[in-house]
C-alpha cells in the first residue's frame, strides 16, 4: 500500500470509534467542527508525502511501494541526515505545533523495531510481534499516536497501592485469543484523530506491579476503548482571530480501557519489569532526534514571530530589543547544531558505541528552556498590544471600522496586519491553545525535575567532576 494520500487518511477515522468531547459523544470525529482543523492539517501532511516524494518517502525493501521517511532504519550519517531533512520538511510544515505528528510515533516504532533481540530475550513471539507491527505501520502509513502516563490520583503511592486497584491500566486475565485489560491512561495526544494507539512504558515499575507492566497496540476503534476529551480549543472562529488553534489543536484525551481485549499478536511486553524498564534504552534515538527537530521549527516560529512585533511597533533599532531577538537567534543556531550531531550519534548508538547525550540534553533541557524564553522575550516586546486586538467583525463594522485603521495601524503596517499579527501571538502564547503549549512543551519528556536528575546521574558527571579531582590533586593532563 505504501503513503496514503488524505482522503484515504481521513476515511479511515470514520469507523465507529467511541469518542466524547463538549459533554456529547462525537459519532464522526472528521465532522465535528472542533476536530475539523486537525483533520485537514493532517491530511495535508499526508498529501504532502506524494507532492514531496523523493524528499519524504523510500522505497519499501518488501514491496517496493514508497513509505514514510521516518520508518528509515539508518545505517550511516547519510542516511541519517536524509531522515532529518525529510522530517524538517515536515516539522515546519507544521510549524513545529503539533508534538504528535504521525513522524513522532513513526519513529518510536522505529526505534523499539531496531532492538528485537533485547525485547525477545524471555519471550521471543513478542519480538516477533514488534517486527511485524513495524512492517504493518510502515506498509500501511497508519497514524499512530501513545498514551503512557497514569492518573494523576495518587502520586505518593505505586499503580497498586491506588484506592481503586483498576484505576491504573492493568490485567484482568488471560484468554487464548489475547490479554484482558482494565483502567486507564493518560495524556492520549492526538487519540481522537489517529488510526492505532500504542499504551506503552513511562514510570519504571517495581516488583509486586506485573499486572500493571504492559506495552500493546490496538486500533482507535477496540470495543470496550473510549477517549474522553478535553476542552476544545478550536471554536470555529477563523484565521483571523485564531490562526493556530483553527488548524494545530491536536486534542488530548483520558483513555479509557473498559475490559479491552488485546490479542497476543498486538502484545510487545507483558509481565516482564526488566524489558519494561529498558525498552527505549539503547535505542538509536529516532524518537528524540524527531522532538528535537519539531522543538527547532517551533524556536523559529517564535524566534520569527518576536522580529515581526518588534518592527511592526517600531522597536526593531532599539539595542536591547536587538539583544534579546539576537539571544532567541543564537538559541536556534544552538539546537540546529545539536540536530546535526545527532546524526552521529544515532550511527554510534546503532552500533553500540554511545549514549544520545547531545540529543537528549537538547530534548529535556535546552529546548524546553529556549520555548520559555521566546514566550518570555515576545510578552515583553507585545506589552499591551497581546490585549488591544479587536475581532474581524469588528473591522467590518463601518461605524467602527475608520477608528480602528487609525489608531490601531503599526509602523508601515496597516492596523488589520498589526491585529492579525498581535492575534497570532495571543493564539501561540496567551489563548488556551498557547497555554496549553507552553505546559505540553514543559512535560514533553516528563517531569524536568526527573529528567535534569538523569543528568547528574551520567557517566558524564562523574567525568567533570574528576577534573576538578586532578586540579586539587596537582595533576595535569
Amino acid at each position: 500500500m505504501g503513503i496514503r494520500t488524505g482522503a484515504e487518511f481521513v476515511e479511515s477515522l470514520r469507523d465507529g470509534r467511541t469518542v466524547y468531547a463538549g459533554g456529547e459523544r462525537i459519532r464522526d470525529v472528521t465532522a465535528y467542527t472542533p476536530f475539523r482543523g486537525a483533520v485537514e492539517t493532517l491530511a495535508s501532511l499526508y498529501d504532502l508525502q506524494h507532492e514531496r516524494r523523493d524528499e519524504l518517502s523510500f522505497s519499501s525493501p518488501s514491496s517496493g511501494a514508497p513509505v514514510a521517511a521516518s520508518f528509515l532504519m539508518a545505517d550511516s550519517v547519510e542516511q541519517v541526515r536524509w531522515r532529518i531533512a525529510a522530517e524538517q520538511i515536515r516539522a515546519d510544515y507544521t510549524y513545529g505545533l503539533m508534538g504528535r505528528m504521525p513522524d513522532f510515533c513513526n519513529a518510536l516504532v522505529t526505534d523499539v523495531a531496531t532492538g528485537l533481540a533485547d525485547l525477545g530475550r524471555r519471550e521471543p513471539r513478542f519480538a516477533d510481534n514488534m517486527k511485524a507491527y513495524y512492517l504493518e505501520c510502515r506498509e500501511r502509513d497508519w497514524c499512530l499516536t501513545h498514551t503512557l502516563v497514569d492518573p494523576q490520583v495518587d502520586r505518593s503511592r505505586g499503580p497498586s497501592e491506588q484506592p481503586d486497584p483498576f484505576l491504573v491500566l492493568r490485567t484482568v486475565r488471560e484468554t487464548d485469543r489475547g490479554v484482558i485489560v482494565r483502567g486507564a491512561k493518560m495524556l492520549a495526544t492526538l487519540a481522537p484523530l489517529s488510526n492505532e494507539l500504542w499504551v506503552g512504558p513511562f514510570l519504571p515499575r517495581r516488583p509486586g506491579e506485573e499486572d500493571y507492566t504492559l506495552c500493546f497496540v490496538i486500533p482507535c476503534d477496540t470495543a470496550g476503548l473510549t477517549f474522553i476529551c478535553r476542552e476544545p480549543y478550536s471554536s470555529g472562529r477563523g484565521d483571523f482571530d485564531r490562526p493556530l488553534s483553527s488548524h494545530y489543536d491536536e486534542q488530548d484525551s483520558l483513555a479509557v480501557f473498559d475490559d479491552v481485549l488485546v490479542p497476543w499478536e498486538r502484545m510487545f511486553i507483558y509481565r516482564d519489569i526488566e524489558i519494561f524498564n529498558r525498552i527505549l534504552i539503547n535505542r538509536p534515538g529516532y524518537t528524540q532526534l524527531q522532538a528535537v527537530i519539531r522543538g527547532l521549527a517551533k524556536l523559529k516560529l517564535l524566534t520569527g514571530l518576536a522580529l515581526h512585533i518588534a518592527e511592526t511597533i517600531g522597536r526593531a533599532d532599539a539595542l536591547h530589543v536587538q539583544a534579546q531577538i539576537g539571544e532567541l537567534v543564537a538559541n536556534v543556531e544552538l539546537v540546529a547544531g545539536l540536530v546535526r550531531a545527532g546524526a552521529d550519534e544515532v550511527v554510534a548508538a546503532r552500533l553500540g558505541r554511545v549514549a544520545h547525550r547531545s540529543i537528549s540534553a537538547a530534548l529535556w533541557v535546552l529546548v524546553p528552556q529556549c520555548q520559555l524564553r521566546a514566550v518570555q522575550v515576545i510578552r515583553e516586546l507585545s506589552g499591551s498590544g497581546l490585549i488591544m486586538t479587536p475581532t474581524q467583525k469588528d473591522f467590518e463594522n463601518p461605524e467602527i471600522a475608520g477608528y480602528l485603521q487609525k489608531y490601531l495601524r503599526g509602523k508601515g503596517v496597516s492596523a488589520v496586519d498589526r491585529v492579525q499579527l498581535f492575534k497570532l501571538a495571543w493564539d501561540l502564547i496567551g489563548e488556551q491553545f498557547g497555554a496549553r503549549q507552553l505546559q505540553y512543551e514543559w512535560f514533553y519528556a516528563g517531569d524536568p525535575y526527573y529528567t535534569r536528575q538523569r543528568f547528574f546521574q551520567s557517566p558524564a558527571a562523574a567525568e567533570y567532576k574528576e577534573i576538578v579531582t586532578r586540579l586539587l590533586h596537582g595533576r595535569k593532563e
